[in-house]
């Protein structure tokens, strides 16, 4: 079990965010309830509603967040508590007007992506010139960079799916629905230590063609190629995984043949990984191998996203994306073909940048994995 993070690193995480806003040009931030109130504070509402939640961030005051009364006694309660400062208000009152002081009315600030558009569209009511900002826009560097007990966290996520995905070789696919290998997915991964599944992809022959596609009704058969692409958070933090199966010994030529260049675009960008890079040289050089080899128009995303205290988040490794890797960020890369009609292929594993390069954090074998 990982060690517990303390006052101390929710208080460190506190000021370098209100520095970097201040760099950004920023007043200040503001932070609602989801993954960044979480990494700042340690606190998470056990029911989002439709109650006002926000921790302020400036350089002028103290960290303070304002909660429901009645919910006051759970945010005391949160590991990052003692580093700020509590306010609250009561049913009835208006909450906006209670949080207003807390601004600067002619202010500039960044706000949570999830934060609700009625507080929003509240706070710009009671502050009609302060300007707000996407917190990912304003500060994607947030929480991007992650430290050693974060990577401790990401490594045991990705150990826990490597072994979902060892173990999941040995059950039955001919025969049943995809749905019912999804359910032994996300069996294996609670069993390997996950205490939420955020998604079990099954997508078997034509259904692969579909990158989301989840899992369905539909029969797998002999003969299938199958994507299998799962994950969810252990000790809090992300595991995202996707390996490529076929359903009986020989898999027809073209299969092995895609397999073989999404294998090669995955481990091309693997091999580009180092400080420095632009985050789109990840993806420009794991889709220069898929067009080469006639299968550009068969990529249809991202080469890769960001993982930490959700499975999704900033970086994106896209072209257009010019943040530069740094040690410490935590991504995916998954290149596939997806050949509609007939069937896809994805490879992916979460890789973390180091001084000199890239470490995976997935380490199960690439080759085209067979199941009966």
């Amino acid at each position: 079990m990982p060690q517990a993070f303390t006052v101390h690193d929710y208080a460190d995480r506190m000021a370098r965010a209100t520095e970097s806003a201040t760099r950004a040009g920023l007043s200040g931030l503001v932070v609602t309830p989801g993954p960044d109130l979480l990494y700042l504070t340690g606190y998470q509402p056990v029911a989002l509603t439709e109650r006002l939640t926000a921790l302020v961030l400036a350089p002028d005051r103290p960290p303070t967040m304002i909660v429901p009364r009645l919910e006051r006694p759970d945010a005391q309660g949160a590991t990052g508590a003692p580093a700020l400062t509590l306010t609250d208000w009561a049913d009835g009152a208006d909450p906006y007007q209670a949080a207003g002081p807390l601004l600067d009315p002619a202010g500039s600030y960044g706000i949570s992506d999830s934060a609700w558009a009625l507080h929003l569209l509240g706070l710009q009511e009671t502050l009609p010139s302060t300007r707000f900002r996407p917190l990912t826009r304003a500060l994607p560097m947030l929480r991007a960079v992650k430290d050693d007990d974060e990577l401790e966290r990401l490594a045991a996520a990705g150990a826990a799916a490597d072994e979902t995905f060892r173990s999941i070789l040995s059950v039955p696919f001919a025969g049943r629905r995809e749905t019912e290998v999804a359910a032994d997915l996300t069996r294996l991964l609670l069993e390997y230590g996950h205490s939420q599944v955020d998604f079990t992809v099954v997508g078997s022959g034509p259904n692969g063609a579909n990158p989301h596609h989840e899992a369905g009704e539909r029969v797998i058969r002999q003969g299938d190629t199958v994507v299998l692409d799962f994950g969810g958070l252990k000790d809090g933090y992300g595991s995202d995984t996707t390996r490529t199966v076929h359903v009986g010994e020989q898999a027809p030529d073209e299969v092995r043949k895609v397999h073989e260049v999404v294998r090669r675009a995955q481990q091309t960008a693997f091999e580009a990984v180092r400080p420095g890079v632009a985050c789109q040289e990840i993806d420009r050089v794991a889709r220069a191998v898929i067009t080469d080899a006639g299968y550009g128009e068969y990529f249809i995303h991202r080469t890769g996203h960001g993982i930490g205290l959700t499975t999704h988040e900033p970086p994106y490794m896209v072209e257009g994306e010019e943040q530069t890797l740094v040690p410490g960020m935590c991504f995916s890369i998954e290149p596939g073909v997806y050949l509609p009609g007939r069937f896809g292929v994805r490879i992916e594993d979460i890789v973390t940048v180091t001084d000199t390069g890239g470490r995976r954090l997935n380490n199960t074998p690439h080759d085209l994995g067979v199941v009966a």
